[in-house]
């Protein structure tokens, strides 16, 4: 029988976490259509930049040709590939924590009802990113990706046998949200509008915060403390990391960060 949890505390903490969600979601929409608008331009451009003599060189030359007279739309492309990438990696958690879910130690009799509410609400929160970035490519001229990346399904496939408990699945879902947020991070950088900036910087937050949550949990797993999982825990009983352990860095580091065509749809 797992200890009762403070119902109050826990649904005011489940608000703020969807607040964040909510408020990075609505900047999303509303970025989005601002950047959709330029992107069209860019596209305008493109279409008048096929009347340059340059275009008119024919096979691969002068489609780098094309692209060297025309920057923007090259941008615009990769900007696709990288929203791509970005719904692949949504994907890849949303599968996860499905499949967690299955689990009895995480979404059946035997878990805590923290973490089952956890990677339920977390499952839902990925797939609006997921449906928030294909949206953007479709609205771009791109197809949507519905798929995973290769790449990362690989760590999951390898991680799956070997998940014998709640530590295990902790572990392969901090793997994953440090995937995401890494990404975002790095994808700040190398897209070129404020508004998908915006965006990625946006949705970075929420996942940031997932790996947050993910660390206090693990930490509580390895001091052996299952029964601290829990709102509020018993203050007393908590190791002397609980109060840093979910910010280990100042800033996020990319080491672990998709690239742009990891996740793009061929």
């Amino acid at each position: 029988m797992h200890d009762k949890i403070d119902e109050r505390r826990f649904a005011e903490l489940l608000t703020e976490s969807n607040d964040l969600q909510s408020d990075a979601m609505q900047g999303a929409r509303r970025d989005l259509d601002d950047y959709v608008e330029a992107a069209h331009e860019v596209r305008a451009e493109r279409r008048r930049s096929r009347l340059l003599p340059a275009a008119a060189v024919a096979g691969a030359a002068g489609a780098a040709t094309l692209a060297a007279a025309n920057p923007a739309f090259a941008q615009a492309n990769m900007e696709v590939q990288i929203l791509q990438t970005a719904a692949s990696l949504e994907n890849l958690a949303v599968n996860t924590y499905n499949t967690a879910l299955t689990l009895p130690f995480i979404g059946g009799a035997d878990a805590l009802p923290v973490v089952t509410t956890f990677a339920r609400m977390t499952m839902e929160q990925h797939a609006e990113h997921a449906m928030a970035f294909n949206a953007a490519a479709e609205r771009l001229g791109g197809p949507p990706q519905n798929g995973v990346p290769a790449k990362f399904q690989q760590i999951v496939d390898n991680a799956l046998p070997g998940i014998t408990g709640p530590a295990d699945v902790v572990e392969l879902a901090i793997t994953l949200e440090n995937v995401a947020t890494q990404t975002y991070v790095k994808d700040v950088g190398l897209v070129g509008s404020p508004e998908l900036r915006q965006l990625f910087s946006s949705v970075a937050g929420v996942e940031a915060q997932h790996v947050a949550i993910l660390l206090g949990v693990q930490a509580l797993l390895a001091a052996n403390l299952p029964g601290q999982i829990k709102l509020p825990p018993d203050a007393g009983e908590l190791p002397a990391a609980a109060g840093k352990v979910g910010f280990p860095n100042a800033f996020y580091q990319t080491d672990m960060a998709a690239g742009v065509e990891d996740g793009a749809v061929k």
